[in-house]
């Protein structure tokens, strides 16, 4: 798994890769993919760097599963271009029968799309290969391999997740655009920086390139129960002997202006019924509040 602090020397040796012409990931490419790796490296040299825990990886992808529709235009983006690491991996794509685990993601605008590339590692996909009779050459691969790049529409209504790509994991999609909308939720998620080691800021500045830092996207854990019910009592006066658990969901949370816009919302789950009451469910439940 790519750790946070090695990001910006991988986007680094990603694009070195795509500009030039003879290595692998150009020269395995037809003509018609050529336009999306030249969009892929604009992207990455703008991108800001996003690692995402493996907790917050396993949220977005849940939450993504009830996430019918989202938004891709600029404003709706945690950075108008971003490349995003996600701990443990995302989910995978078909690839003739063969499924490719998916490990990243990269967004950047083309030809008035919102241009969208999934990638795998080079140590996942050695991994991988390890079950076939395939020999990788490793020293002539980038340490992210672009698998497959699709647009989403920019619209200023939500785009419904089966308008996107057939071909594209639906799976994936979903994660990434609730990853964005996590990220706009300070209650739920803590934000730190990691810059990458000095060795490699050194090598990034003698080849021109700012210091960039990562955001590390975790999950704020809270252990709390729900306590908005006194009385524990149902509409029609029956008590609570038990606490359980209510899922998360998504709600059309109003916000701006006199609340005139809307804004997909993750409602975390929380434990509902009289403190100190036996679980119906006896696993320890991880509770995300306000």
């Amino acid at each position: 798994m790519i750790r946070p602090r090695e990001l910006p020397k991988v986007r680094h040796q990603v694009a070195r890769h795509l500009d030039d012409p003879e290595t692998s990931l150009r020269t395995g490419a037809g003509d018609d993919i050529q336009p999306g790796l030249d969009a892929l490296t604009r992207h990455l040299r703008a991108a800001e760097l996003y690692w995402a825990s493996p907790d917050m990886t396993a949220l977005a992808v849940s939450s993504g599963t009830s996430l019918a529709a989202a938004r891709w235009a600029t404003a709706d983006r945690p950075a108008p271009c971003g490349l995003i690491v996600f701990g443990g991996g995302v989910g995978s794509i078909d690839s003739g029968g063969v499924p490719i685990p998916v490990e990243a993601c990269t967004w950047g605008p083309h030809e008035d799309r919102c241009l969208i590339w999934l990638l795998i590692s080079r140590r996942r996909l050695k991994a991988e290969m390890t079950r076939t009779d395939i020999t990788l050459i490793e020293e002539e691969m980038a340490p992210l391999i672009p698998v497959f790049g699709f647009t989403m529409p920019v619209t200023t209504e939500p785009v419904s997740m089966a308008e996107a790509d057939p071909r594209a994991p639906t799976t994936v999609v979903a994660a990434l655009a609730a990853s964005w909308l996590l990220m706009q939720q300070p209650q739920l998620i803590d934000r730190t920086r990691e810059q990458a080691d000095r060795k490699d800021r050194r090598a990034l500045a003698r080849a021109g390139h700012s210091d960039p830092e990562v955001t590390v996207i975790d999950l704020r854990r809270q252990y709390v129960p729900d306590d908005k019910d006194p009385d524990n009592t149902d509409g029609e006066g029956r008590r609570y002997r038990h606490r359980w658990v209510v899922s998360g969901h998504w709600r059309n949370q109003a916000h701006g202006p006199d609340r005139s816009l809307r804004r997909q919302t993750w409602i975390p789950a929380y434990i509902k019924g009289p403190e100190g009451a036996p679980m119906l469910a006896t696993e320890r439940v991880n509770v995300w509040r306000r």
